[in-house]
């Protein structure tokens, strides 16, 4: 009964011995491991599988608490951009407003010069100091401060 083939000598070494319950017992034992090791190789997977989710899990929670300092900062810079403005607002409004005023006193120094003029060749002389304390012109009025309020420029 001996065969050219590697599994027929095995098997026929077995017979020769004459037990087939030898030969039994083997193929078992090789049936048992191969579960164990099918076994083993299963539970590193799932070990694997475990890690890999426990990595994930981590990551998602670190990307999501990065999001909320992203969205956090966002807020922050959103709040000074809006404050920035509305301080450029209330300055343009400062701003037009000094205009016009300066305008105004430029208008009132070329009435003045005029005046002085006028006066200059009516009388001959010119005091400007004279001019100024009889009270001709009062403007205390321009002394005022100029404010102007967020509350005027809402959006």
């Amino acid at each position: 009964m001996a065969s050219s083939s590697g599994n027929s000598s095995t098997t026929t070494k077995f017979q020769s011995s004459g037990s087939e319950g030898d030969l039994q017992m083997v193929m078992d034992q090789r049936k048992n491991k191969r579960k164990q090791s099918n076994r083993e190789s299963a539970r590193r997977s799932r070990m694997r599988k475990q890690s890999h989710l426990e990595d994930l899990t981590s990551q998602a929670t670190q990307l999501t608490k990065e999001n909320g300092e992203i969205l956090t900062n966002i807020n922050i810079t959103s709040q000074q951009y809006q404050n920035v403005e509305t301080e450029n607002s209330i300055l343009r409004a400062q701003m037009g407003e000094l205009s016009q005023r300066l305008q105004s006193l430029n208008d009132i120094i070329n009435v003045i010069k005029t005046s002085a003029a006028a006066t200059t060749t009516t009388t001959g002389s010119y005091n400007e100091r004279e001019f100024y304390q009889t009270g001709a012109l009062n403007f205390s009025c321009l002394n005022q401060p100029i404010t102007a309020s967020a509350d005027i420029f809402q959006w």
